[in-house]
């Protein structure tokens, strides 16, 4: 469906907020980054594609091996795109464990094993077929480097507390994908961007518990129930608007989603606040600690 782009400066009301004036809540992509497992993967899956075009006119043994080869490839080409994705997700918090599979790895040895089997053809030769899968796993691994090896962040935090923040923080964002589904049936670009706005806020969330585990208890409900409503909310409107678009219930969605953003945005700086108080308390406990054990201020070099 096509849709008409508004913004700031284009003509007509703006999407949400007063008129002339960028809706509240920030850009709607704001927090994200582009992914990389995007064109470079994707090209990696038209590579094997000569394998199957040249399979068919081959006897059964150069058939079997050019379709085993295309196979190896596609697969690799499907684990290697699964693996900038774990990378990505890896990369984007302060804690994390490494990827318990390593996707990339693998699939770098798959690129091999079909270009072995590609190149190992009616009239190819161990040592040529060889050469090539080499090649093919160092261009591989040039492309799309190594998978994460060691975890990051992790050492000093409990891993039964951890494993608890990946549940709740996975749920969360599957919770936010199932509401970019859902408002997109509108077909609005207000309404979507005004729910981005929303998703936004609700990551810096996510990411707040992650980086400081012992927040959970704190967000929980947040990132549980109240989300789990705004889900629900943002599907029953949806219906709602495809079959009669009525403005009241518009209404009363946008300024759902106001009251939802504006308690997430408190509950983060409530915990930022208790974060801070934290540091306080360690910074006070530390400084009895040393005043006890007979060292006060350390002033130009001198220790009294």
């Amino acid at each position: 469906m096509a849709q008409r782009f508004g913004g700031r400066y284009s003509p007509g009301p703006a999407p949400a907020g007063e008129p002339g004036k960028p809706a509240p809540g920030g850009p709607p992509l704001a927090g994200r980054r582009p992914r990389r497992a995007g064109a470079r993967a994707n090209m990696l899956f038209l590579a094997p594609f000569p394998f199957l075009f040249t399979a068919f006119g081959e006897d059964p043994p150069g058939l079997a091996l050019d379709l085993i080869a295309f196979g190896a490839i596609v697969l690799a080409a499907w684990l290697t795109r699964d693996g900038l994705a774990a990378e990505e997700a890896f990369e984007a918090r302060r804690n994390a464990r490494r990827p318990a599979i390593p996707r990339k790895a693998f699939g770098a040895a798959l690129v091999g094993l079909g270009l072995f089997l590609g190149a190992l053809g009616p009239g190819g030769s161990l040592l040529n077929a060889g050469i090539v899968a080499v090649l093919g796993v160092v261009l591989h691994v040039a492309s799309f480097g190594f998978d994460p090896w060691r975890d990051k962040g992790v050492d000093e935090i409990d891993r039964f507390q951890q494993d608890r923040v990946a549940r709740v923080t996975e749920e969360a964002e599957r919770t936010l994908a199932a509401m970019t589904e859902a408002i997109r049936r509108t077909g609005e670009r207000s309404l979507a961007d005004r729910v981005a706005r929303f998703e936004a806020t609700a990551r810096a969330m996510i990411r707040q518990v992650e980086d400081d585990p012992r927040d959970l208890p704190a967000a929980r409900r947040y990132l549980g129930v109240y989300l789990a409503g705004a889900r629900d909310a943002t599907s029953k409107f949806a219906d709602l608007w495809v079959r009669n678009r009525e403005t009241a219930a518009r209404d009363d969605y946008l300024a759902l989603l106001d009251d939802l953003e504006a308690n997430f945005t408190a509950r983060s700086k409530a915990l930022l606040a208790d974060d801070r108080t934290d540091l306080d308390i360690e910074i006070e406990v530390l400084r009895d600690r040393l005043a006890r054990e007979g060292v006060t201020d350390i002033q130009n070099g001198d220790r009294t």
